[in-house]
């Protein structure tokens, strides 16, 4: 099994962040964007703006605003090889829509930096495991990482120490060769890619992938995405009470 002791020490000297000192929160939140070499500029683009489209959409804001009082805490980084990470958003609990405004307002103005070209897919999942313990204390912590291909720098997914993961649910937004007519292997390219999350990606209950046929499509699959698991969760916290 491989660990990355680098992040793990890095979320030491990150553990006294204000956030993590705060009440607690219904559920935290990584939105992971693979940048590597096969994302060209324009898609780089649209996969950005797309999650910032997504979090300003009515209804994901009623489901992330629902519960201020036990709020989410959202947090989002870019990854491609082994070595590259970048935070894009530190910890951020969510509990009013200008909230949400201004971390999408950030978004739409970050531009690309040079990054790996490879796709280090277990290095990330390991990235945002160490994370963790920067994050405030929270009910569920889930991962979402968004990719458009498979493992090939650093350990695989399926490679990963289980216990560098623990407590983190991992979910997965599969960007699929959007190509109309393909034939033989082209088009089976985006049920291989589902396979591959599936059995190698996902982790801990309920975990699942969603699908976006290219990135014009990805503001929409964030969208499904996010509601799914934001749903879930809120209806978690209202029926608890009823079982007392």
């Amino acid at each position: 099994m491989y660990r990355l002791a680098g992040f793990l020490g890095l979320a030491c000297l990150l553990s006294a962040s204000p956030v993590a000192a705060q009440g607690p929160c219904r559920m935290s939140l990584q939105l992971a964007l693979d940048v590597s070499g096969s994302v060209d500029a324009r898609e780089y683009r649209l996969q950005l703006d797309g999650v910032a489209q997504a979090l300003l959409d009515p209804e994901v804001q009623d489901a992330i605003l629902a519960m201020p009082q036990v709020p989410v805490a959202l947090s989002i980084f870019e990854w491609s090889g082994r070595r590259s990470q970048r935070l894009l958003s530190e910890w951020k609990l969510m509990r009013a829509p200008a909230d949400l405004q201004a971390l999408a307002d950030r978004l739409r103005r970050t531009t690309r930096r040079e990054m790996s070209v490879s796709t280090g897919l277990g290095t990330a999942m390991l990235f945002a495991g160490a994370r963790l313990g920067t994050a405030p204390p929270c009910s569920r912590n889930v991962l979402d990482i968004s990719g458009d291909g498979k493992n090939n720098d650093g350990p695989r997914p399926q490679d990963t120490d289980a216990a560098a993961l623990s407590g983190l649910n991992v979910n997965a937004l599969v960007i699929g060769p959007n190509r109309p007519g393909a034939v033989g292997a082209q088009a089976h390219e985006t049920e291989e890619l589902i396979a591959y999350f599936r059995a190698y990606v996902l982790r801990g209950p309920d975990a699942f992938v969603e699908i976006a046929v290219g990135y014009d499509a990805y503001a929409e699959a964030m969208k499904r995405k996010l509601l799914k698991e934001l749903q879930v969760i809120v209806l978690g916290q209202a029926e608890e009470p009823s079982r007392n």
